[in-house]
């Protein structure tokens, strides 16, 4: 189905061009002027620009429909006591998404960016949540744990935030917090 889709998005995409090529070749405006090359240039660029957000949107809106959409997003906040190397997520036991950190991406996060780990579709009700962090915490210590956390989905989108904080101890501490 994924295939498919991307053929529809890549013809469309072509077709909305060609018609808006077409169209601008066409175009006369009213008072007479012409208008150069390179404003019809930037007019299309902005109208392609737009359609393909409008695609993305289209496209988000259909594979992960508002009654069945989670999304799962990390940020981190130590000072040096923990560097992250890789996580694993899992939804009901099954393995979700895994991702390996390079340093630049530990710094965006650790300046503040949050990164988007899954976006997928469950059904409705109880559902668990396990989160896996490989990283060194204090002295060099190579730690693997993880952390539980049992939602509910209801028929609207579920956001879910995994922090990663300091803590009074060696380890970060590992909170959950589901956004409205």
């Amino acid at each position: 189905m994924t295939l498919l889709f991307e053929q529809q998005k890549k013809s469309l995409i072509l077709t909305i061009c060609f018609i808006a090529v077409f169209i601008s070749g066409a175009y006369t405006p009213a008072n007479g002027a012409e208008e150069s090359i390179q404003a019809k240039a930037q007019s299309l660029k902005s109208e392609v620009v737009e359609l393909n957000r409008a695609l993305f949107e289209l496209e988000e809106e259909l594979l992960y429909p508002a009654d069945t959409q989670v999304a799962l997003f990390l940020s981190l906040r130590t000072k040096n006591k923990f560097l992250l190397d890789s996580v694993e997520i899992k939804i009901d036991g099954k393995i979700a998404t895994t991702y390996l950190y390079t340093a630049s991406e530990i710094k965006a996060l650790e300046k503040g960016g949050i990164q988007r780990l899954y976006m997928g579709n469950i059904s409705s009700g109880p559902h668990k949540l396990t989160a896996v962090f490989n990283g060194q915490g204090a002295n060099d210590h190579y730690f693997r744990k993880d952390k539980t956390f049992h939602f509910e989905k209801s028929n609207r989108s579920k956001f879910i935030e995994i922090g990663l904080t300091d803590s009074q101890g060696v380890e970060p501490e590992f909170k959950f917090t589901e956004w409205h």
